[in-house]
């Protein structure tokens, strides 16, 4: 046994964590931290009270909810709620989209906005836009569409950059998700300067990322494309294990490696491009949320990819907690928080690269 597997062994064996207590406590923390998120804004609501509004709702419960309690029902029900639910599915949405590409492409530092995955769909998203399409009501349908092209499009052109002829070139695949970055970024920028303000307004708010203008019907016609994606990753977890051997040894495990690779990318993509859609462009939640999985449960995605689901929900709910009451009763847009966040945590991942890879 050599000194790097001794190395990373006695690293990882100590922070395993049982993986059905882990995600009993993820759940009732979620749950937790979505509760105590609809009695934080202007105006504080008690969190009895908050529990005792959503159980009434709940069909054959009827339950006292305190006569202060209808002031508050708008707030908590038309306002709050549809905005916590959209944080939990983006959240989770991103970590799983994460968690689909580094195990795909076998890179720990592959995420949907360091692959340029978020701002391929920002683009496709502020093209809808300008475009004649409806993308307010019920046209936001084709918002989705418009990011899933744009996020699959942009993972097709850096797999094919960064693929050689005998395997895929790790740091070629982050250099060239960081150069359509900056390439989608450019043309993003030049389509928001020779836009009128009433369309260049929403483009800059939802480059920034937040869920400040999430209803009932946004979440729930965005919701659908992300339980999805979420569901088909989540159904190819042995896949993805396998996937982390070389292709000729997964082929040899009965996997069809090009088809699964394909099925993977489509659904992580559209996970990614629909959390874009929702909540404009948040970035590193799917490198932060996978890792941290890995670090405490080990890397069977059988046993990660749950605890990376409740994790990647709990995580934005409280994110977008912070940035919506930190300096009231003005609103921190989503994506510089998260930005704060994973810049310092993807240096730190750089420089101990070695224990991840």
């Amino acid at each position: 046994m050599t000194t790097r597997q001794l190395s990373i062994g006695a690293i990882r064996r100590p922070r395993r964590v049982p993986a059905l207590p882990g995600v009993a406590i993820l759940g009732g923390a979620l749950v937790l931290i979505a509760l105590y998120a609809l009695t934080q804004g202007a105006a504080d609501i008690p969190f009895e009270v908050v529990v005792r509004m959503l159980l009434d709702r709940l069909p054959l419960v009827a339950v006292d909810t305190g006569a202060q309690a209808s002031s508050w029902e708008r707030i908590v029900f038309d306002i709050r709620l549809p905005r916590v639910l959209a944080a939990g599915f983006v959240g989770a949405a991103l970590a799983v989209s994460g968690s689909a590409y580094q195990g795909c492409f076998r890179n720990p530092l592959a995420d949907p906005y360091l692959l340029g995955v978020a701002a391929g769909a920002g683009l496709a998203v502020a093209l809808a836009y300008v475009s004649p399409l409806p993308v307010s009501s019920t046209g936001f349908v084709s918002l989705p569409l418009f990011a899933f092209l744009g996020g699959m499009g942009t993972v097709l052109v850096v797999y094919m950059t960064a693929r050689t002829s005998a395997a895929l070139d790790n740091g070629s695949l982050i250099l060239a998700g960081v150069a359509l970055s900056a390439v989608w970024g450019g043309i993003t920028s030049f389509v928001i300067i020779n836009s009128e303000d009433a369309v260049s307004q929403p483009i800059l708010t939802f480059l920034f990322g937040g869920f400040n203008t999430v209803s009932w019907q946004k979440f729930l016609l965005g919701a659908p494309y992300m339980v999805v994606g979420v569901t088909v990753v989540a159904l190819h977890a042995r896949a993805l294990n396998v996937l982390q051997l070389d292709e000729e040894q997964a082929s040899h495990l009965g996997i069809n490696v090009l088809r699964t690779k394909l099925v993977l990318l489509a659904a992580g993509s559209l996970a990614a491009a629909t959390a874009v859609a929702v909540a404009g462009v948040i970035g590193f939640l799917g490198l932060i949320v996978p890792h941290l999985a890995r670090l405490l449960f080990g890397t069977d995605y059988r046993r990660t990819l749950p605890v990376t689901i409740l994790g990647g929900a709990a995580l934005l709910i409280a994110v977008d907690l912070v940035a919506r009451t930190v300096i009231q009763p003005q609103e921190v847009p989503v994506g510089v928080l998260t930005a704060i966040l994973g810049g310092p945590f993807f240096i730190v991942l750089l420089r101990g690269r070695k224990v991840f890879l």
